[in-house]
């Protein structure tokens, strides 16, 4: 999905996904499929149940996808994403008053990155994979998301050498990751496999370099920071 210009990572292509709210943490309840004591081991931190809440939540506001149970009939979740997106609805609301279970084990956790201490704006993200829902269908939310397409791994990194797309470094190495693999069910049981065996934090730094600022994981050069 498109990053609008204005955003974090403006006019870049990236996963949908955000920062941690508040409501995040309050819903642990309706998390299903995972206890507590699993996430935060998975996790290596407490209360990271609100990590998969709020994967399931900007998931949504973002892409129009669910991952999650309506317990009552006749919900309008178009309308409760556009309200979600203006702030006229808040998530701990939609959940309890739609008894929602959060399908917590559908996501698949596979992946953390902290941006270098060098960068003005930092962020510690955590990535999570998951199968499309059947009967669901994505779409960019028009805000902070201005375009949206489906693309294999392969076409999306392609797209981004020839320009026609722009990734961030982060996103291209995600991408390589995801690229290695022919089918779903080999890339979901390689996820599960990356969060039975434990997620290490990939904490890249940045060193000029001649030609200007590269980016250096694990001790060799990964390519160039734009």
């Amino acid at each position: 999905m498109q990053r609008h210009e204005r955003s974090a990572f403006g006019g870049a292509f990236a996963f949908p996904g955000g920062v941690l709210e508040e409501a995040d943490a309050l819903v642990a309840g309706h998390c299903a499929g995972i206890t507590p004591a699993e996430a935060d081991s998975m996790l290596d931190t407490e209360g990271a149940l609100a990590w998969f809440s709020a994967a399931v939540r900007e998931l949504f506001e973002e892409s129009g996808v669910l991952l999650a149970a309506v317990g009552r009939s006749g919900v309008d979740l178009q309308a409760a994403r556009d309200a979600l997106n203006d702030g006229t609805l808040d998530w701990l609301t939609f959940v309890h008053d739609n008894a929602l279970q959060l399908q917590c084990d559908a996501l698949h956790y596979f992946s953390f990155w902290i941006t270098p201490e060098a960068l003005p704006r930092r962020f510690a993200t955590r990535f999570f994979l998951a199968a499309m829902p059947d009967g669901q269908a994505a779409a960019h939310c028009g805000g902070e998301l201005t375009d949206s397409r489906w693309m294999t791994a392969q076409q999306a990194l392609a797209a981004g050498r020839d320009g026609s797309i722009r990734l961030h470094f982060p996103t291209i190495r995600t991408l390589e990751a995801l690229a290695r693999h022919g089918t779903l069910d080999e890339l979901l049981a390689w996820a599960a496999s990356c969060a039975h065996a434990g997620v290490p934090c990939i904490f890249p730094e940045i060193k000029e370099r001649r030609g200007g600022a590269r980016v250096v994981v694990a001790g060799r050069d990964s390519g160039a920071l734009e």
